[in-house]
């Protein structure tokens, strides 16, 4: 379940002047994605990212598995460190955070879609926290995400996260790695 939150609420599908790839004035949209939205298939860039934010959000490494393309290609570049290709390290990823001791959440927002007929990408920030025992971690990172139409739905490819401020980085780093900072 989602921390500090009751229900999935409805979606608001974005406005086409906010993907459509041609567009000069490409304008940020502010509503948060946090995976608790109204899942209605992938075949839409933001049905794609409500999907890998219930993952994420909700612990489901199966459903997180159904976001990410499965080949060779693929990669993962986070504030933890290092960067990770293919499936099977970016899986193992994921099952630390989701299985470590902490309680996790982010949300996306401030973010622009660039679409294509065959690939999007987006590019925004993160905030939420990470919370583990005794304390809690807020959390800021600049995101980007890239998917790939593969048959009807769009699957990651890519995801680069950044964390701006050292101490943010250090106190997260340290707190997922068990160290003091």
């Amino acid at each position: 379940m989602f921390p500090n939150r009751l229900s999935p609420r409805r979606f608001t599908p974005v406005p086409d002047e906010h993907i459509r790839s041609d567009r000069k004035d490409m304008r940020p949209i502010h509503e948060a994605i946090t995976g608790l939205e109204e899942q209605v298939g992938l075949s839409s860039p933001q049905q794609a990212l409500i999907q890998f934010y219930r993952a994420f959000n909700s612990g489901d490494l199966r459903l997180m598995a159904q976001n990410w393309a499965h080949t060779d290609e693929i990669s993962m570049d986070n504030p933890l460190g290092g960067i990770k290709r293919g499936w099977p390290e970016i899986e193992a990823a994921y099952r630390r955070i989701f299985n470590g001791p902490a309680q996790v959440y982010v949300e996306y927002y401030d973010y622009t879609i660039h679409q294509t007929a065959e690939i999007f990408y987006a590019v925004g920030r993160e905030r939420g926290y990470f919370r583990p025992a005794g304390g809690e971690i807020p959390l800021a990172i600049r995101t980007s995400r890239i998917f790939r139409k593969i048959g009807a739905r769009w699957q990651q490819v890519h995801h680069h996260g950044s964390i701006d401020n050292p101490q943010l980085l250090a106190d997260y780093q340290a707190a997922v790695y068990g160290k003091q900072p």
